[in-house]
């Protein structure tokens, strides 16, 4: 019930920057936390970041991102339009994945959360 649609992956050069999106669409009541998981070849799924809404009043937000990723990449999400955002700086080439986004919402007034996941957008850093 709710899509998501990633956008800004491609191919960069080791130092390089990217800007990945993503947006959900559909029957949306609430997303309490967005982010990102990669999976690079051969390896297990790992999450890199999340975002998660503290009081929706007045949007505020906690974040997380992974150790490997601290300091290089940022989370951010304009909750108004259901999008979320991540800056990576500095890549490296063992950053080169497919990063997946994930929407934990409810499409509701009821208290049935569900996750939902985008296609996947892949990361490559060369030289």
């Amino acid at each position: 019930q709710v899509q998501l649609v990633e956008s800004g992956g491609g191919l960069v050069q080791p130092g390089g920057s990217l800007r990945l999106s993503c947006a959900a669409s559909g029957r949306i009541f609430s997303i309490p936390t967005m982010g990102w998981y990669r999976q690079a070849p051969g390896k297990q799924r790992e999450l890199a970041a999340t975002i998660t809404i503290t009081s929706s009043s007045r949007p505020t937000y906690a974040d997380y991102v992974a150790d490997s990723v601290k300091g290089r990449f940022t989370i951010s999400r304009d909750n108004a339009k259901n999008t979320v955002h991540l800056q990576m700086n500095s890549l490296k080439p063992e950053d080169t994945a497919v990063y997946y986004c994930f929407a934990f919402g409810k499409s509701d007034a009821s208290d049935n959360y569900s996750t939902s996941w985008g296609q996947g957008t892949q990361v490559t850093v060369a030289s």
